[in-house]
C-alpha cells in the first residue's frame, strides 16, 4: 500500500509472479490497530504489459481466525494472478490491549461477526460491520493499483459475513460467495451467543445481521453462491443452509447452493473449490 502513515508492511512474499503482503494499519473505527493481508498480483505492476487498476476480492475468514489462514492454506493466489485480482483478506476482530474478549472460541478476539457492537464493553471496540464496508475499502482503494470494482467471499462466520454485506449495500459488490455460511445466525448457537452479548436481548435488532432475515426485504438480487461441503462437522447445528435456499425461494431472489459431498468445514474444502469461486468473481468484475 503507498502513502499510508499509520501503515506498516509486515512481510512481503513473491507469489505467482506478484506479491503476497500483510500491513498493518490504524483503524480509526475499531480504535486498534489491525493486520490486513494483501494479495497483488502480476498485473498490478505498472511495468506489467497488461497493467491496469485491478478489481478487489474481499475475503472475511470465520472464527478463530486471522488474515493469515486464508493466505496461507486457500491457495487463492494462483487463481487471483490468472485473473489480474487484488485479495484482501482482514483479521476477523479488533485486537489488543483494552480489546474487550471473553472465554472460549466463539465471542470477543477473533470472533467479531462482522456487526457493529452495541452493548458494553464490545461497543467500543467491535464494529466489524463499519471497518469492512467502508474503512477498509477506502484505505485499500486509495492505492493506484487497486479499482473501485469490489467483489466479496468469506468462509463460516466470514461467508456470513460477506452475505450481510452484500445485501445490505445495494450496488456496492459486483458480486458475494461463500463457503459454509452462518447463514442464519439468528438461529443457531453461535450466532445466539454472539448476537446477544453484541447486541443485546432484543431478537428483532438481529435480524439486521441475519442472511435469511435480509433476503426477503433487499432492493438487489445480487445472485449468491454458495459452496457447502456435506460432511461438515457443523452442518446441521450451525450452518443449515436450507434455511438459506427455503428463504430465498419466496423471495424469488438467485441462490445457487452447491453441496459438495464428503467435504468438511476446513481449509482442505475451501482450497478444492477456491478457483471456481474466483473465476465467478472476476466474470462479475470484468462485466
Amino acid at each position: 500500500m503507498t502513502d499510508h502513515d499509520s501503515t506498516e508492511r509486515l512481510e512481503r512474499h513473491a507469489c505467482f509472479g506478484g506479491w503476497q503482503d500483510v500491513y498493518r494499519h490504524r483503524s480509526e473505527v475499531l480504535d486498534c490497530q489491525m493486520t490486513v493481508g494483501v494479495y497483488f498480483p502480476p498485473q498490478a505492476d505498472p511495468s506489467h504489459p497488461r497493467h491496469a487498476p485491478c478489481p478487489v476480492l474481499y475475503w472475511l475468514s470465520g472464527l478463530t481466525c486471522t488474515e493469515q489462514n486464508f493466505i496461507g492454506k486457500a491457495g487463492a493466489q494462483r487463481y487471483a494472478a490468472e485473473q489480474g485480482i487484488i485479495l484482501v483478506a482482514p483479521d476477523t476482530s479488533p485486537r489488543g490491549e483494552g480489546v474487550a474478549d471473553a472465554e472460549g472460541y466463539d465471542l470477543g478476539q477473533g470472533a467479531g461477526f462482522y456487526v457493529n457492537a452495541t452493548r458494553e464493553p464490545w461497543s467500543r471496540h467491535y464494529r466489524m460491520y463499519d471497518y469492512v464496508v467502508e474503512e477498509l475499502p477506502a484505505w485499500v482503494e486509495s492505492d493506484p493499483a487497486a479499482s473501485d470494482a469490489r467483489a466479496i467471499s468469506g468462509h463460516s462466520m466470514g461467508g456470513h459475513g460477506a452475505l450481510i454485506i452484500a445485501l445490505k449495500n445495494p450496488g456496492r459488490y459486483r458480486s458475494v460467495s461463500a463457503f459454509a455460511p452462518i447463514v442464519a445466525p439468528s438461529r443457531v448457537g453461535w450466532g445466539e451467543k454472539a448476537f446477544g452479548a453484541y447486541l443485546g436481548g432484543d431478537r428483532e435488532a438481529w435480524k439486521a445481521y441475519d442472511a435469511v432475515e435480509l433476503v426477503g426485504s433487499v432492493r438487489e438480487r445480487l445472485p449468491l453462491l454458495v459452496d457447502q461441503g456435506g460432511g461438515d462437522e457443523f452442518l446441521d447445528a450451525q450452518l443449515r443452509p436450507q434455511l438459506l435456499q427455503a428463504a430465498c425461494e419466496r423471495a424469488g431472489h438467485p441462490l445457487q447452493l452447491r453441496m459438495r459431498a464428503g467435504y468438511d468445514h476446513s481449509y482442505y474444502f475451501i482450497s478444492s473449490f477456491i478457483g471456481e469461486h474466483i473465476a465467478y468473481h472476476a466474470a462479475a468484475l470484468r462485466a
